[in-house]
């Protein structure tokens, strides 16, 4: 049987194209490999939100060009964003790859791509379907599952790819949504995230229409507590008086919310097309805390965006404290092309968004510290996971509902199943306990 490689660059988005470019090449034969001495067929899945991710794939291509050279059997391909925005320019550069394919839709015609030689295809068209309901996804964890209900995004941000190499914003249906989590929960999945490059937009698009608010609350009432439901990632202005309501109201949607701020300068906002403003912003945590017990929030955070002043980032800063987030991702400004921010002026030089990208780090760490600490002396339910340390065999490990690491000792336990844990201590970035009981 032939075998497949699939390298994964970039964010949940990507991770779930994989299992769908690997469920799609098990139909036609394909069986995974983690040597890629042994592979048939390599394809490099390539994020393009950032520059430093297209650096990685691009540097793995030159290794397997020398393995090209070695196996002339070998067959290479790059999918995903970085293949959408590039096309046939990819083909140019790199002579030895044998085909690019983009998103959506176009995942699924691999297998004719494959068949088409010696042409070395690009099926890069503007993705305006998405992945067919009827086609496989290979699913590496047995407990998790991602569960993709949108593709696309409508908003623009000026510094953001996403609408040219996503395409614009279109849902699923909600029962093809409810059919998938069932088979899930029917295969002894414990937790399913629903991804969407807006999630919390679901649905506006269909007719008629549904709210993201709606379609949890039909997830929960087929899984009820058999099944934990997060979702990734939300957008700031969809987040609704409905949304944290069904979120406090609903016993199997997890207390985390993810709400990438970006900036807390409301001039720095409307700059990046970001259609709120900072109070806006705050409003929506107020709104969620208000209405949801020990909700956890996380957010994503670009510093050194073209005109960023010390008095904006300092508003960063203040607004991380006010927030007091416990996680955040934080990245310098990366210029894309076809983007507005790219041309702006007033571009901040490498060494001013190094410092303080440290600066945010270093609060952030503070910040989680602090909020990790509320949790010593409870106890939580943690569904659990052995990829989250393997260094030490008499650990236990796995999430808490509000997405949180724990590590903890005291006895066998089952992964995929749930443990109830006493948190005895905290990190900024992991939490540390007992078992107190597991099933």
């Amino acid at each position: 049987m032939p075998k497949l490689k699939i390298v994964t660059f970039g964010c949940q988005a990507n991770e779930l194209d994989s299992a769908r470019i690997a469920g799609v090449l098990a139909r036609e034969g394909y069986t995974l490999t983690e040597d890629e001495a042994e592979a048939d067929l390599v394809i490099l899945n390539g994020c393009s939100i950032r520059e430093k991710a297209e650096q990685k794939l691009f540097s793995r291509l030159g290794t397997l060009q020398t393995l090209k050279g070695e196996n002339p059997g070998l067959r290479l391909g790059v999918a995903g964003c970085l293949a959408q925005r590039e096309g046939s320019e990819l083909l140019r550069r790199f002579p030895y790859l044998d085909f690019v394919v983009g998103n959506g839709e176009h995942l699924a015609e691999i297998p004719q791509l494959l068949r088409i030689t010696p042409t070395r295809p690009a099926a890069t068209r503007p993705p305006v379907g998405l992945f067919p309901e009827d086609a496989d996804v290979h699913r590496d964890s047995r407990f998790r599952a991602w569960v993709g209900i949108m593709e696309g995004c409508d908003n623009f941000c000026s510094f953001c790819v996403v609408p040219f190499t996503r395409g614009r914003e279109r849902s699923r249906r909600p029962e093809d949504i409810l059919r998938e989590v069932l088979l899930l929960r029917e295969r002894g999945y414990r937790e399913v995230t629903l991804l969407g490059q807006t999630v919390n937009s679901y649905g506006k698009k269909l007719d008629p229409p549904v709210t993201f608010a709606g379609l949890l609350r039909r997830i929960d009432a087929a899984v009820g507590g058999d099944v934990r439901v997060r979702f990734t990632t939300s957008f700031p202005m969809d987040v609704t008086a409905e949304l944290a309501e069904a979120m406090a109201e609903l016993p199997s949607v997890c207390e985390h919310i993810h709400l990438p701020v970006q900036s807390g300068s409301t001039r720095t906002l409307d700059r990046m097309r970001r259609t709120y403003t900072r109070e806006e912003y705050l409003g929506k945590v107020t709104l969620l805390r208000s209405a949801v017990a020990d909700l956890a929030v996380t957010t994503d955070i670009i510093v050194g965006f073209p005109g960023e002043t010390d008095d904006d980032f300092a508003e960063t800063l203040s607004l991380m404290e006010r927030v007091g987030f416990d996680g955040c991702f934080a990245f310098k400004f990366s210029a894309r092309s076809r983007t507005p921010a790219a041309e702006m002026p007033d571009q901040i030089p490498g060494e001013v968004s190094a410092e303080r990208l440290k600066r945010v780090l270093e609060l952030q760490a503070h910040l989680s510290l602090e909020r990790n600490r509320r949790a010593i002396g409870r106890a939580a339910e943690v569904l659990v996971d052995r990829e989250l340390d393997r260094r030490d065999s008499g650990l236990g490990a796995g999430r808490t509902r509000q997405n949180k690491i724990v590590h903890f000792r005291g006895g066998e336990v089952v992964e995929g199943g749930l443990a109830s844990v006493e948190i005895t201590d905290a990190t900024p970035y992991h939490l540390k306990g007992v078992l107190i009981a597991s099933s």
